[in-house]
């Protein structure tokens, strides 16, 4: 009787981490949106304070959990741990100004290109050529970017619609490739951190902030936020809740990765993220009235098809270890033995997987 009740208490906690994870991102997409076109002129300061507010976060779960442990600062880690933290950064910045320049239902379709430039980066870092599969579905998103920011033939028949400049969908390939480098990077950069995930998030937040305040101050966004606080039409309320809410639910999504990579597999990892794509463009058309012409649409579903195209492949790479044979105890004496063991290597960084196979 056990039996059934341990799969179904199995099932609601994969259910409800996945849900967790779908909602944070939901969240901090559609927030980070509103605060963005409500504050245009204020994009560094806001992600400024996303960053403190995560690290307050992050030492406040550490005075609470002892599980939860804040590194010492020191010069030696800081210096080895630089190259991820400004990777980190500059992804963040330029993630921030695609977001600010598209239509949230366009966000992912401007970011399109993070998959094949993720496989591009691991192949170049792994010295590795992909299979002829992973190729095939790198070249499927491509297509599918190629798709979407291909200019609409209703735009001359609807003017609202506006298509998304070129200094926008730069932003947005920048982001992406960045994102593909924190993600090599982060293999390398774990060992200088006890091998702690919240000890390099701690790291990244901390250090991204620092890097950050010279840029926010040189680009007047502390003179923009005298002028828009003396001025009487500014909605600051949005920016101050958009702030907090955001930190809050920055800080919840990366505890909300580290669960589902704990508890889900990439198949339910795919289907996850495949409704959290087609929810981003429904609320997008619902709550910001994004108009989807028949290129972005098209542009979602191939570059949807592609990852999870993609996502299926490198599952096929989790498979369990076969049986170990019994060994002789006698041949097992001798030199010339060797025993052979599965190897189940995958050098994909998109699931963060390293090179032992563990997440």
């Amino acid at each position: 009787m056990s039996l059934p009740m341990n799969i179904n208490i199995a099932t609601l906690q994969v259910a409800g981490v996945v849900s967790f994870y779908m909602s944070a991102a939901l969240v901090m997409v559609f927030v980070n949106k509103a605060v963005l076109s409500s504050s245009p002129d204020l994009p560094l300061l806001f992600l400024l304070i996303q960053l403190l507010i995560a690290v307050v976060l992050l030492h406040i779960s550490a005075a609470i959990f002892r599980r939860v442990e804040i590194p010492k600062f020191d010069w030696e880690t800081a210096k080895k741990l630089t190259p991820v933290v400004l990777v980190n950064v500059i992804g963040l910045v330029f993630n921030t100004l695609c977001l600010r320049g598209v239509e949230a239902s366009y966000f992912q379709i401007a970011r399109g290109l993070q998959l094949p430039l993720t496989i591009l980066v691991s192949s170049i870092h792994t010295k590795c050529v992909p299979s002829g599969k992973v190729m095939g579905a790198a070249a499927l998103v491509s297509c599918g970017f190629f798709v979407g920011v291909a200019p609409s033939t209703i735009t001359n028949v609807v003017p609202s619609i506006s298509n998304p400049t070129p200094i926008t969908l730069f932003y947005g390939i920048l982001s992406s490739l960045f994102i593909a480098l924190h993600a090599v990077l982060i293999k390398s950069s774990l060992p200088h951190c006890e091998n702690s995930t919240i000890q390099l998030a701690w790291w990244t937040n901390f250090g991204s902030a620092v890097f950050l305040v010279p840029f926010v101050v040189l680009n007047g966004e502390l003179r923009h936020l005298r002028v828009n606080l003396a001025e009487g039409d500014w909605n600051g309320k949005v920016f101050g809740w958009g702030c907090l809410v955001t930190g809050i639910f920055g800080f919840l999504l990366c505890v909300a990765g580290l669960l589902s990579i704990k508890v889900t597999s990439p198949i339910t990892h795919m289907f996850s993220s495949a409704a959290r794509s087609v929810l981003q463009t429904l609320l997008g058309v619902y709550i910001f009235h994004d108009i989807l012409t028949v290129n972005r649409v098209s542009s979602i579903l191939i570059i949807l098809g592609g990852t999870m195209y993609y996502t299926w492949v490198k599952s096929l790479d989790f498979k369990p270890s076969p049986p170990q044979q019994p060994v002789d105890l006698e041949s097992a004496r001798s030199p010339a033995v060797t025993l052979e063991t599965h190897d189940n290597k995958s050098h994909t960084v998109l699931w963060s997987v390293d090179d032992d196979g563990e997440k």
